[in-house]
């Protein structure tokens, strides 16, 4: 009676516990797939709103260079899709630097 109890108990641990269906990265889905950090709109996949223009992303690198090297000034600004391209020149107009403005937050990276 022991026996069968425990080959029952064996067999329900088997079907919980089992590698073979492991939902870690989701059923069917290749390993890693759910894991990769992803963009989310707030408005169910509607395309994400720029909350400033290129005029306020000229701003906000204008002011962050100044505080740098006042010698320093904009170049041109391209729209680069989920940021804008803003371009640091010299007082020759050679282009020392290229930086990106995040669209929605405001933050300048390094692009080149």
């Amino acid at each position: 009676m022991a026996k069968k109890s425990l080959f029952f108990i064996l067999i329900g641990l088997g079907l919980i516990f089992n590698p073979l269906t492991a939902m870690a990265c989701g059923y069917g889905n290749s390993g890693g797939s759910d894991f990769v950090p992803q963009k989310q709109s707030p408005y169910n996949n509607a395309p994400a709103v720029s909350a400033i223009g290129q005029d306020k992303a000229k701003d906000i690198v204008q002011e962050h260079v100044s505080k740098l090297n006042p010698n320093l000034s904009i170049g041109t600004v391209n729209d680069a899709g989920g940021f804008f391209e803003v371009e640091i020149v010299n007082d020759a107009k050679e282009v020392l630097q290229v930086v990106g403005v995040d669209k929605l937050s405001g933050r300048i990276f390094l692009i080149s």
